[in-house]
């Protein structure tokens, strides 16, 4: 694991640390692909391409959020403040275009 886990009494990593790092891991795998990402707090809508991943952080190049002003930059998303997500794979859905010329 890519950092300190806890451990319960059967000296196991807990499920909370088996999901983080599963979580984590979806995002290692989808850098350089576009991502949208939903979070319970402002700006609330992501949409980019993941950077990299640093630690438990997604450095996402956003394109698209709720706000125009916060649009074309760099947000590092802590994977804890993520509730929805979907990265797009070939052979599935793309993301719209939700830009407006």
């Amino acid at each position: 694991m890519t950092q300190e886990s806890s451990y319960n009494r059967f000296n196991r990593p807990s499920i909370n640390d088996i999901h983080d790092e599963s979580l984590i891991q979806e995002f290692i795998n989808g850098i350089g692909k576009n991502a949208l990402i939903l979070t319970p707090s402002f700006p609330f809508v992501f949409i980019g391409k993941i950077v990299e991943v640093i630690e438990d952080y997604v450095v996402l190049d956003t394109r698209v959020t709720t706000i125009a002003e916060l649009e074309n930059r760099q947000w590092d998303i802590h994977v804890h403040n993520i509730e929805v997500f979907y990265i797009e794979t070939k052979g599935l859905p793309r993301i719209p275009q939700l830009i407006e010329d």
